[in-house]
């Protein structure tokens, strides 16, 4: 606590000594006054007012604790608060560097801007800068004033403060005719309109898209009404105009009126609620009536003309003309003759192709032919990794699957495709039950028992999958010249060993080198010997190989996890059995008793009004972890010393536990059980004394356990059903893991057969 040194202040005359007034004005110390205080002598002393001070201001009262004089004590208002000291923004030497109160904001950088027009000020302009007239004109650029012969004339504006601004105009989209704008009469389509935004009811579209279920609702409500509102879930209400385009193309209607992720189509003006729609040859559906009737035959016409302007000299081919972009114009050129194409994309065009009508099953499927090129590394590196990524950001989805399995027919369309592009995207269909991108993507790359395309996986995710087709990937084209090359190449060397072997017997160099004893044939030369060195450094650098090396290693693994899951079941059946033997010991001391069975009887009208008496009791007792013990039949004792009925509430969840907890109740106390009934707290259990109750010597009874006994065999009880739960898990995962050796001991096999 500090401590202050203040001398007793002089006598004054006051006329209301008690009165003592507050300062009106903030009071502010200084802070060194509390760390050193020091003595104040009456030569020095602040409060003072003498006449010998002209300019002394008037003496302000302050309030005085109460262990001090009642005279108040008077301060000069100089010396409450020490006057601050104002930056002094005039020295020419101070550095640029130093740092600006305000942070960022308009006022810091208005600081810097004039430090930096002073700094320019205090130097003069030498000869060399004025006769250079860049620096000049740079200067006077940046300090925004007008230029003069020394410089600059006057302060001049900040650089972000000039009149000229500079607007960025949003770029607003182009609006898209509709087919319903083309086709409708003006009165007509403002009709739709107006009852369209009225509409409060609307058919879902769930994340499969448009499905057979929700065009034949439609239909249906075509049928009495002649508007329909479509709520769009992910991912078509992301994409709304594809989703137009997806509902008038298979309800055959129009859309007159959208809004947010909701769209209301009208069914047409000559509708038939029997006809099945059908789509014309311009893409419109047959039943709708145009504005009027050449406006089809005008389309038509001017389609033909502009085919025929384009169109070049008699004897060149005639110019088509062009629908979409360059990028869904050469995607579709990419995508034509893999396969049907998937209508209900959600994504802008082009449109992918549907991995899930592609055969299950191809005849003859072969997987790709790999060599890779000499000096050639196959595993990518982390920036070829990161490039290819990169670059498939930028490509259109190929394929959409939502199949996990039988995937030869999507396999033989990537193969075809790889010859074209190098990376192939699939996207993950939406809605569908059961799908597993990683099981996909498994079963399309390469394995010993399915070899589909031996790809290299890019990305994966619940979303897509990206293949890459691998540095060792030959084409069709390429894998018969090889295997032409190849077979060339054995008839060469057959050719040359036929004549070597001619040569020497003309020349009578015999091949073989005979011992004294033994006749060993060498053949050091020769093509067998060729041959065998050839298999022997082709299995080293053959790929399986680190296949071989990578299923021994998981299967070491595995038998690794086997031996500590069996360990971790060992110590869990260990701990089981001395938790029992803890739980025989507690229960031995326990005798329960047993049910009476000459029990005195109640009639149903009587249980009805005991179980209505015993639901309203307020006072009630209260059964918890540790069951029935001698405490619980002391306490329901002592409310039949005061009451015939007594509500027991149990906390079990399981109504064969509650009842077992019922029965024993009834046992130990000889009363009757009236009902158990199920409450917001838990089962309510409510017990009549009888009408022959009389009450014993000892409330207490000695064949149950105590509190503290109770409380063991609950916790022994919890325990031993907590072990006995994750014994089950390691038994379970023990059985996971010896079928996941035993397919690796039969892959491990395959290998070792194909070698």
């Amino acid at each position: 606590m500090a401590t202050f040194f203040l001398p007793p202040p002089p006598p004054l005359q006051n006329p209301n000594p008690v009165s003592r007034p507050y300062i009106s004005t903030p009071l502010s110390l200084p802070s060194n006054s509390f760390r050193n205080p020091k003595p104040i002598h009456s030569s020095q002393n602040p409060f003072s007012s003498s006449p010998a001070e002209p300019n002394s201001h008037s003496s302000i009262k302050i309030p005085t604790a109460p262990w001090m004089t009642k005279s108040p004590l008077l301060l000069n208002p100089n010396h409450l608060s020490k006057p601050k000291k104002k930056p002094n923004s005039e020295n020419p030497e101070r550095p640029l560097t130093e740092k600006i109160s305000g942070g960022r904001g308009k006022k810091a950088m208005k600081r810097i801007f004039e430090g930096i027009g002073k700094l320019r000020e205090t130097h003069y302009v030498s000869k060399e800068t004025r006769k250079n007239p860049e620096k000049i004109e740079l200067d006077f650029v940046f300090t925004g004033g007008e230029e003069d012969g020394d410089g600059v004339k006057g302060k001049g504006r900040m650089p972000w403060e000039s009149d000229d601004r500079v607007v960025f105009r949003r770029v607003k989209k182009e609006k898209v005719v509709t087919a319903a704008e083309l086709k409708l009469d003006g009165e007509l389509l403002e009709r739709l309109r107006g009852e369209a935004g009225k509409m409060r009811k609307w058919v879902s579209v769930k994340k499969i898209g448009v499905s057979q279920a929700v065009v034949d609702q439609v239909r249906l409500i075509w049928k009495g009404c002649e508007l329909v509102m479509i709520k769009f879930d992910v991912p078509l209400c992301r994409n709304m105009d594809r989703a137009r385009e997806i509902v008038e193309t298979k309800t055959g209607g129009l859309v007159v009126w959208s809004k947010k992720d909701a769209l209301v189509v009208y069914r047409g003006c000559n509708y038939r609620p029997g006809l099945r729609t059908s789509m014309t040859q311009s893409g419109f559906p047959s039943h709708h009536k145009f504005k009027d009737k050449g406006t089809l035959s005008q389309l038509k016409s001017d389609a033909s003309t502009r085919e025929e302007n384009m169109s070049r000299r008699g004897g060149e081919t005639e110019i088509l003309p062009i629908n979409g972009s360059l990028y869904e114009r050469e995607a579709d050129r990419i995508l034509d003759g893999l396969g049907p194409r998937f209508i209900d994309w959600w994504r802008p065009k082009p449109l992918p192709v549907d991995a899930d009508l592609l055969p299950e099953v191809v005849p003859r499927f072969k997987p790709p032919f790999r060599r890779c090129p000499p000096h050639g590394r196959v595993k990518l590196t982390d920036d070829e990794l990161t490039y290819l990524r990169m670059l498939a950001q930028q490509l259109p989805f190929h394929f959409v699957l939502g199949r996990n399995r039988k995937l030869q027919g999507l396999a033989a369309a990537i193969l075809k495709l790889w010859e074209k592009c190098h990376i192939v995207k699939i996207a993950v269909k939406w809605g569908i039950p059961n799908t597993d991108n990683a099981q996909m993507a498994y079963e399309l790359q390469a394995s010993f028992m399915t070899c589909l395309t031996g790809g290299v996986l890019l990305l994966r995710n619940k979303f897509l999958i990206i293949l890459y087709r691998g540095k060792d990937f030959l084409p069709r084209g390429v894998e018969n010249l090889v295997a032409e090359r190849e077979v060339e190449l054995n008839n060469c060397q057959l050719q040359e060993e036929a004549a070597r072997l001619k040569a020497s017997s003309l020349m009578g160099i015999e091949a073989y080198l005979m011992d004294d004893e033994s006749s060993v044939k060498t053949r050091s030369g020769t093509l067998s010997e060729f041959k065998d060195i050839q298999s022997e450094s082709a299995i080293l650098r053959d790929g399986n190989s680190e296949v071989k090396v990578e299923l021994a290693a998981e299967k070491e693994r595995l038998k690794k996890q086997l031996r500590n899951q069996a360990r971790k079941l060992y110590i869990l059946k260990m701990k089981i059995k001395r938790s029992a033997k803890e739980l025989e010991k507690v229960n031995s001391t326990w005798r329960p008793a047993e049910q009476d069975a000459d029990q005195e009887m109640i009639t149903e009208e009587e249980r009805t009004c005991f179980r209505k008496i015993g639901l309203k009791l307020t006072s009630s007792l209260v059964l918890g972890r540790r069951g029935v013990f001698d405490g619980v039949i002391e306490g329901l004792r002592q409310h039949w010393k005061h009451r015939e009925i007594v509500k027991v509430i149990t906390m079990q969840r399981v109504f064969s536990q509650v009842m077992y907890t019922a029965q024993q109740l009834e046992a130990e106390s000889g009363g009757i059980l009236v009902s158990v009934d199920k409450l917001k707290e838990g089962h309510a259990i409510v017990i009549y004394r009888g009408k022959n109750y009389r009450r014993p010597l000892i409330s207490a009874p000695q064949n149950l356990l105590n509190k503290r006994e109770a409380l063991h065999r609950s916790l022994e009880m919890q325990r031993i059903g907590s072990l006995k739960f994750f014994a089950c898990q390691r038994q379970r995962e023990i059985y996971e893991l010896e079928c996941k050796l035993e397919t690796s001991d039969l892959l491990f096999m395959a290998s070792k057969g194909e070698t």
